[in-house]
């Protein structure tokens, strides 16, 4: 997959990093709830769907805490090492639109 154009800023940096900080810390707690346990205790990778085993899985931000994304139950989901790399700081409608793209090429 080619690197997607950035059309966005991430504004100022010390206002990012305070964002970041703050809801990692929520991401922490949120790591502790019976909620997430059970999002993760099938093993299996949000985006890929494959089964990599619980303790394999990362917290993923589906709109990225860089781009303002929060800790929540409705922004994160269990993904495996190699899929939440590869998303770095894109939302799932860039990543649509990349696919379109690539299948337009």
């Amino acid at each position: 997959m080619t690197q997607p154009e950035q059309f966005y800023s991430l504004g100022d940096d010390d206002a990012i990093r305070r964002h970041i900080r703050i809801e990692r810390e929520s991401g922490k707690k949120l790591r502790k709830t019976a909620w997430w346990k059970a999002q993760i205790q099938k093993g299996e990778c949000h985006f890929c769907h494959q089964l990599v085993g619980a303790e394999n899985l990362t917290m993923d931000h589906v709109v990225p805490l860089a781009r303002k994304g929060k800790s929540t139950r409705g922004n994160v989901v269990p993904a495996c090492q190699a899929c939440n790399r590869n998303k770095n700081l894109t939302t799932p409608v860039e990543t649509i639109l990349d696919q379109i793209r690539d299948k337009a090429t």
